[in-house]
């Protein structure tokens, strides 16, 4: 159904993305209603079908998004040239991008369950896309010499899991800072790599 003439689509869509995220991260999805997004928002239950299908959608367009986001953000990210130097942008970066997404990060990484399974594969072959990237830094670093890595798709899972662990624990105004976060973190993955 196409909104009426005079709607406020460009807003009030974002609206429904960032109610039904702060949500999401907060109850999980089973747990969450499109009649609560709705009340959130401050449009009846039955407006939020004029911006979205159903709540699968929703759930996918959530995900794609941050994953859509996630892949740009490292695209404009200065790389550095060598192995060594494109992994510390790597794993800075991941830290980084990820605690300033908590509710999108928490969703994107524990709500996967709840794809419908052509949702699944979407999102999965995004995830891949972000994955090899990661790989692809740790086979160059092999090759060259520089890491002593025994299976390269074992280590990317792993460092991935390391570095999107910090947003479990991490909190804004705690023991450490981010930047001293990242460092650590950054030293911990270099260890790894160099066997």
């Amino acid at each position: 159904m196409a909104r009426k003439s005079g709607s406020h689509g460009e807003i009030t869509g974002p609206r429904i993305l960032a109610a039904a995220e702060r949500l999401i991260a907060r109850k999980g999805f089973a747990a969450v209603t499109m009649r609560e997004i709705a009340r959130e928002v401050g449009v009846q239950a039955g407006a939020l079908y004029l911006y979205i299908p159903d709540k699968q959608t929703l759930l996918f367009d959530l995900m794609r998004r941050h994953m859509e986001e996630l892949l740009a953000a490292w695209e404009a990210e200065p790389k550095g040239e060598t192995p060594l130097e494109q992994l510390e942008a790597f794993a800075r970066f991941h830290i980084r991008f990820h605690l300033a997404r908590p509710d999108a990060t928490f969703i994107s990484y524990m709500e996967l369950r709840n794809l419908e399974p052509e949702n699944f594969a979407r999102i999965e072959a995004l995830r891949k896309r972000y994955e090899d990237i990661l790989e692809g830094i740790l086979k160059e670093g092999s090759a060259a010499g520089v890491f002593r890595v025994p299976d390269t798709k074992l280590a990317t899972m792993a460092l991935i899991a390391m570095l999107t662990g910090v947003n479990t624990w991490y909190r804004e105004g705690g023991r450490l800072s981010r930047e001293r976060v990242e460092r650590i973190y950054w030293n911990m993955v270099r260890r790894a790599v160099k066997g």
